[in-house]
Parts: structure tokens; sequence; C-alpha cells
């Protein structure tokens, strides 16, 4: 599957969540079930390269502000909010996460209180996985089919150059780094 097809994917899954008013992880599991078991090995693949190109620190900081805090797990599940924004919005974000900013969403949670769940979206992790439990009625099949389609690929264990890392606590620091961002969950001005 290209990127493209990947994103066609997305798109599709987000049309169909709008038009039925059903949860996007709902609709993207039902339309991967629809596909070959090496389609949906393969957009595991592409959703594998989009979430790890997110894991940066500057990313990470915009998680920290939006979501009032940001730990390992929440950011694996915010990066994939992200790319479940679709194409877009995830190119806007990989460009600088202080685009978020302009995100009606994010906007949003920027006036509520309890805004831990914006963007950050567990279930899309796991629509691969699922699309295959689907098909096969096994919740293992996918991660064995997973193992056979990587191969030798699998993961090296290198390590991953995630940028400078910064103090998500400093505000100045913050505001400097994502001035959006910060005048919106810290009340600072630019």
């Amino acid at each position: 599957m290209d990127i493209d097809t990947f994103w066609d994917v997305i798109e599709a899954a987000r049309a169909g969540a709008a038009e039925a008013g059903e949860l996007l992880d709902e609709v993207l599991v039902r339309q991967l079930a629809d596909r070959p078991r090496q389609e949906i090995l393969e957009y595991a693949e592409r959703f594998d390269e989009l979430h790890d190109a997110l894991y940066r620190w500057d990313v990470w900081a915009a998680a920290y502000l939006i979501g009032g805090g940001c730990s390992d797990d929440s950011f694996i599940d915010f990066r994939a909010g992200v790319i479940a924004l679709g194409r877009e919005w995830y190119q806007r974000v990989a460009t600088g996460p202080d685009n978020l900013a302009a995100h009606p969403d994010v906007i949003q949670a920027a006036n509520v209180r309890d805004r831990s769940e914006v963007l950050f979206y567990e279930d899309v992790n796991y629509a691969a996985s699922g699309a295959f439990e689907r098909i096969t009625g096994d919740a293992d099949a996918f991660y064995e089919a997973w193992q056979i389609f990587r191969g030798a690929d699998a993961e090296s264990g290198d390590a991953v150059d995630m940028g400078e890392d910064f103090d998500f606590d400093d505000d100045k620091e913050m505001s400097r780094r994502l001035p959006r961002l910060a005048a919106l969950f810290l009340g600072t001005n630019r």
C-alpha cells in the first residue's frame, strides 16, 4: 500500500464515520476488514512509519500542552490521533506542531477543564489488528502475520533522533518553541 492509498483509507474512514455518526476507529476496522490481509499489513506498515515520524520532542511538547501532561503511553495515542486527523493535518503537525493551535478541537479544548481526550485516540493504534480479528476471529492472528510480514525488517532497536530535548514544565521555553499553543494553554502571549 503506497502512502496515497493509506491516506485514502483514512479519509474514507473519516468520511464514513462523519456520515454514519460512528467512531472513526470502528469504521476504519470495518473498512480494513474488507481488504485482503496483505493490504491490512501494508496499511499497518505505513501507519507505523507515519507514527514513528512524529516521535519528536516538539510533537511531544504539543501533546503535553494540549493534554495537560503526556505520558509515554499517551504520546503513542496522541500520534495516532494526529494520523486520524487526516493527511492535511498530519502534514501540518509534521511541519510544525504549533500548527495544532489552529485546529478547531484544540481551540475548543483550550477552554475546557478536562481536555485529556482531545487528539489522544488509542483505538486507532489497533485498527489493523482489529480488522484481522474481525476476519479471522483470532485476536492473535494479526501479530502472527505481522511477525512473518516484517521478518528480518523487525525493529533493530536503533536510537531515534527526537530532536532537541527541553523542559515541558518551563513555560518560557514552551512559549518560545510553541508560541501559539502556549498562548492557548498557558495563557502566554507571543
